[in-house]
């Protein structure tokens, strides 16, 4: 037999969500994300790096590293008109994000 029981939510233990707003939720993603396109940035242009510095004159590997530098900063790129495009869009709607 299936019972439906009353769920109640008691406040003291239950506490609401701290994120009420869009621009609540913007001001806890916004930074992890951008922490986590730095890590991403700093790895891929290591391993861009250590590609070329082991490419050993291979010209197939040295367009490789090429290519993962070059999509590194492009990746940058895209990171830097995100935030510029999150900003507009504060600006133009007027949301208070500490950003």
């Amino acid at each position: 037999m299936l019972t439906i029981t009353p769920f109640i939510v008691d406040p003291t233990t239950f506490p609401p969500a701290q994120v009420a707003t869009i621009a609540n939720l913007l001001n806890v993603i916004i930074p992890l994300l951008n922490i986590g396109a730095a890590l991403l940035l700093l790895l891929m242009l290591l391993y861009g790096a250590f590609t070329w510095i082991t490419a050993g004159g291979n010209p197939e590997n040295l367009k490789r590293a090429q290519k993962i530098i070059t999509f590194a900063v492009f990746g940058l790129f895209i990171v830097l008109l995100s935030y510029l495009g999150v900003k507009l869009i504060t600006i133009i709607f007027n949301i208070n994000v500490p950003i």
